[in-house]
Order: structure tokens, then sequence, then C-alpha cells
């Protein structure tokens, strides 16, 4: 039997901004301008601190005095070990499995700098219910993310489209930190992202991997 996902799910949250295609190439124009100028050239990384934790058919909470919330559909990625300086050949060796995330947000208004404002509200990131050991997952980069509020499906998308691989982002990341065994990296969340109101139940599911859901309540 698989350990709980509480049990190891125990680290840091790293959320990978810009990793679907069609988000990256819906985005070109603007990093053609200043003061960007080109697109980001590593992977563009923020945090989830510790009080954006929540979990399945957990309230989340809409915070007053906010036009907007969205959802963020992405696999997460458990990491089994310590990783420092891992090549992307033996990346996947430090995966102890996956997890379905959801990763709210506030509208943002610059891909290149996630704002901590609109990222680390109490309650965005909702993790689970599972915990799916790495070798029972034949293919993380082959698996459908489909998002549905209210049961109409709002996003769908395939890990297929990731502008980095798992191996990538591990080799990229702990090319100048450690990532420590129980950090989750949150891989990224496809383009078309919607936004929920209070009253509304949102589900995240990942094929082979599980359905998250929260309902939407006004604080």
């Amino acid at each position: 039997m698989p350990p709980a996902l509480s049990d190891v799910a125990t680290g840091t949250l790293f959320g990978i901004a810009l990793n679907y295609r069609g988000l990256l190439e819906s985005r070109l124009e603007e990093f053609q301008s200043l003061p960007y100028q080109k697109p980001p050239l590593k992977p563009v990384l923020f945090i989830k601190t510790s009080n954006t934790r929540n979990g399945h058919d957990l309230p989340l909470v809409y915070p007053s005095g906010v036009e907007r919330v969205q959802p963020g559909p992405a696999l997460g990625v458990v990491m089994g070990k310590n990783a420092s300086r891992v090549s992307e050949q033996d990346a996947l060796q430090y995966v102890a499995g996956y997890t379905v995330i959801n990763e709210y947000s506030l509208p943002e208004d610059s891909y290149y700098r996630p704002a901590v404002k609109a990222k680390c509200r109490d309650g965005f990131c909702s993790i689970g219910p599972a915990f799916i050991p790495a070798e029972e997952v034949n293919d993380p980069h082959s698996l459908t993310l489909k998002l549905f509020v209210n049961g109409e499906l709002r996003q769908e998308n395939n890990t297929a489209n990731f502008v980095r691989t798992i191996p990538q982002l591990i080799a990229e990341l702990s090319e100048f930190m450690t990532l420590h065994a129980g950090d989750v990296l949150i891989t990224g969340t496809p383009e078309g992202r919607v936004d929920v109101l209070p009253g509304d139940r949102v589900e995240v599911e990942i094929e082979g991997i599980g359905r998250l859901a929260n309902n939407v309540v006004a604080e």
C-alpha cells in the first residue's frame, strides 16, 4: 500500500510558470517588448508558501476585496530523496511519485515575476487526494489533465505539451539548489485559465493520478 500523501509531500512547494507550450507561445509577443525583449531562458520559479496548503474537499476561501480568482490545474512531482546537481539522465530516480495540484492565483500582470500577493493567499494550493508512486506511472509526460467547474469541462491539456520535461526541471533546479525529499514540483498550468466564484465546485482530474475537488466559499 503506498504511503499517504501527507507523509511524503512534506517539503517546499515549488511552482514553475510558463511550462506549457501553448501558454508560452501565447505570450511571445509580450516577451519581445521591453523590458524583457526575449522569452525566459531558464525555468520561471515561484514558491507556494506553507499557508497556501489545502486539500481535497476542503473549502477554497475567495478573499474579500479581490475581483478574480483563477484555479491552476497541474501535475505535482514529489521528490523521494535529496537532489543536488543531478543530471537529466538520472533525474527520475529522485522522484517518489505524483499527485494532483490546483494552484490558485489572482490574475498575474507578469509571468516573469510571479507576485507573492497573487500566489500566496491562504489555501491557494490544493494537493491530493492521493499519492501515486513513480513506478505505477508509466509515462508522466503523457497524462491528460482536465479542469471542471460545476461539472463543466473548462480546461484540457496533456503533459506531453510541457516546455521542460520533469528530468529537465529537476536538473536545472538542482544545479543551483538542493531539492529535498518531500519537496513538490508544481510542473505548470496550461493556457486558458478561467475565473471561479463563491459557490463553484472546482475539480482537477489527471488520468491515473486522481481527481481533486474544492468548493469555493466567500471569506
